[in-house]
């Protein structure tokens, strides 16, 4: 995920850039959605590696011209982004289809999903291969009222679920010890992909 997002930041500027060069920092962060200080960083490894120039322009500000060198690496960065997606997808799709069959097997058959982001939709989808209903998706932060079709929910009040799914690529280990303090570990599963220490929700000894 970490890999993925470093291209799509690279790419979303110079992609921002090759059609229109004048854009402040403070715009371009609000355009690419990260914040200035990260802009900044990414603009001048930019420069060092001759795909972008920086010139002045009136009233203290700068723009910056995508080189030569900037639009082929921005056309390869874009074939980069895409092969990453589809690995990181079919990684994804994989691992929570085997954390659902691990679910199944322990005889749990109302699931929730917790998180309605992309990686939502990925654990829909291999529900769905699986022959799985879930139940719902817990959310708090959210405005969309459904997920695939699931019904999104704002918190795990009256929620009459087995167990709950982490989907959450926000902060994936608060929202686990947050449920695995209200309801116990053994109710909250996640893919190997999220990387849970499960044993933080637990006291210290």
């Amino acid at each position: 995920m970490a890999e993925e997002r470093n291209l799509r930041e690279t790419l979303d500027l110079l992609d921002v850039l090759a059609s229109d060069a004048s854009l402040s920092q403070k715009s371009l962060s609000e355009r690419i959605g990260v914040a200035v200080g990260l802009v900044n960083m990414l603009v001048r490894r930019a420069v060092r590696k001759g795909y972008i120039k920086v010139s002045q322009a009136p009233v203290r500000r700068y723009a910056y011209y995508l080189t030569p060198k900037g639009f082929a690496e921005k056309s390869r960065l874009v074939s980069e982004y895409l092969q990453v997606s589809l690995d990181f997808y079919r990684h994804a799709r994989a691992d929570y289809c085997r954390t659902l069959e691990r679910a199944r097997a322990m005889g749990h058959t109302r699931i929730a999903l917790v998180g309605a982001g992309e990686l939502a939709e990925i654990a829909i989808l291999s529900a769905g291969d699986l022959g799985i209903s879930l139940v719902a998706v817990m959310d708090a932060e959210t405005n969309r009222m459904s997920v695939q079709g699931v019904p999104v929910v704002r918190s795990s009040d009256d929620l009459d679920v087995d167990v709950f799914l982490l989907t959450d690529g926000r902060d994936p280990q608060a929202a686990h010890d947050r449920l695995a303090a209200r309801f116990g570990s053994a109710r909250v599963l996640a893919p190997a992909l999220l990387r849970i220490i499960p044993d933080r929700a637990k006291p210290a000894e």
